[in-house]
């Protein structure tokens, strides 16, 4: 097995420039801030300040545990902040860092993308999927 250089790079394309030793760790980033909530709490979370309660109710069909977790994770890798109010009852307000402001035109492109497609989209799974159960 051969030693990998610090400096060689993978494949060729947009991963050419990439150093071998940092794909894991940009899959593991696109995975997170490409998930579905993800995606949607940084488009929303672009308003304003937003507390928990608010987002629930902006982003339908996300639960409870998938928010919270979705906050965490975005909060862990400084895409999101969390402002806690000593106030009783407590609140606390999200709101993007200038680190995740930088990726809301890019998910507000991919959303609309997805919007404005949805019906094409649609018809070719339908139809994969029918030409799928005819064997």
């Amino acid at each position: 097995m051969r030693a990998v250089d610090a400096t060689e790079t993978v494949g060729i394309g947009p991963c050419a420039a990439i150093p071998v030793e940092h794909m894991a760790f940009i899959r593991q980033t696109l995975d997170r801030v490409g998930d579905k909530w993800s995606l949607l709490l940084i488009a929303v979370l672009e308003s304003g300040p937003l507390r928990y309660t608010d987002l629930q109710r902006q982003i339908p069909g996300i639960s409870q545990r998938m928010l919270s977790l979705t906050l965490r994770q975005l909060q862990q890798d400084g895409l999101v902040d969390r402002k806690a109010y000593p106030e009783v009852p407590p609140r606390v307000e999200y709101t993007l860092t200038p680190l995740g402001r930088g990726l809301h035109d890019i998910v507000t492109s991919l959303i609309a993308w997805a919007a404005d497609n949805h019906d094409e989209i649609r018809a070719n799974r339908e139809r994969a999927e029918a030409e799928a159960a005819r064997g």
